[in-house]
């Protein structure tokens, strides 16, 4: 009994000690929840004007008749995929949902080249038949300008080369308890048809001055996509963590009834030796 009081015990120990683990999680996620939130809300101003401007500029383009690479794919059948993932567990569905979803892409498209964001992407597709690109282990923890120029970078010089198509999968951020899987085809640009713009009188040339303000409104979606995944991935992991101590707190109390049980019992078995003792002795007077 004695031993079985000490194994309870040594669990709700263990226990305890998981639940701080668990617990000083969530409060970092919960923090970093925060912060990236309000980097999404910053970033957001430019994605919405850079697309009006880019619009308008597209009208003034197709009005001449310009054609523009970035806007229409080139007669390359493979596609690449840009994976953006974790490069840390513990954040519940967050992992899988992306790599099934980039898997299901890469199983539709006879081609596909991908370019895998985080550690845990690197490890899913490491040894699958698909060729890899570029790898981003630990780059985007905290997102910043720079990530997505590199990324946008390595995006450029596979489009209208190698690949016609450059799609992304990640999660995006809706709101502290709701993140959604997304495909999102990044190349060629789709933009939206607004207003008949105004005649622009425009300085550089059409081409460069489009070719410029398309390369600027890719490196903020990038960029907004990085942020928002990030973004996912705190609340996600803040949901589990959440869930983890609460799972925690119940275990301990079922474990905490349990010991004292064994206890009780414990004493109980104590005190009737005790009692059986005091009876043989007076029988033995």
């Amino acid at each position: 009994m004695a031993k079985k009081t000490r194994q309870i015990l040594r669990r709700i120990q263990n226990v305890r000690h998981v639940r701080q683990i668990t617990k000083a999680m969530y409060a970092i996620a919960a923090t970093q929840v925060i912060q990236r939130k309000r980097a999404l809300a910053q970033a957001a101003p430019f994605g919405e004007e850079s697309e009006r401007a880019l619009a308008r500029l597209w009208q003034a383009a197709a009005r001449e008749g310009l054609e523009h690479p970035l806007f229409f794919p080139p007669d390359i059948p493979a596609k690449a995929l840009v994976v953006v993932n974790a490069d840390r567990g513990l954040c519940g569905r967050y992992v899988g949902d992306i790599n099934r979803a980039a898997l299901r892409f890469c199983q539709r498209h006879r081609e596909v080249r991908l370019l895998l964001g985080g550690e845990k992407a690197y490890r899913f597709f490491r040894t699958r038949p698909w060729p890899i690109s570029a790898t981003y282990l630990h780059l985007y923890e905290r997102p910043r300008l720079e990530h997505a120029e590199r990324l946008l970078t390595d995006v450029l010089a596979l489009y209208g080369e190698q690949v016609g198509e450059v799609w992304a999968v990640y999660m995006e951020f809706r709101g502290e308890l709701v993140q959604r899987l997304k495909l999102e085809r990044l190349l060629p640009l789709e933009v939206p048809v607004g207003e008949e713009a105004e005649e622009l009188i425009l300085e550089p040339a059409l081409p460069e001055l489009l070719t410029h303000l398309a390369r600027l409104h890719l490196l903020g979606r990038i960029f907004h996509l990085l942020l928002s995944a990030k973004a996912s991935e705190q609340a996600i992991r803040r949901q589990t963590m959440k869930a983890a101590t609460d799972n925690a707190d119940e275990l301990l109390e079922k474990l905490t009834l349990l010991y004292n049980k064994a206890r009780q019992h414990a004493i109980t078995a104590e005190l009737a030796d005790i009692m059986g003792g005091a009876e043989a002795l007076r029988e033995g007077r």
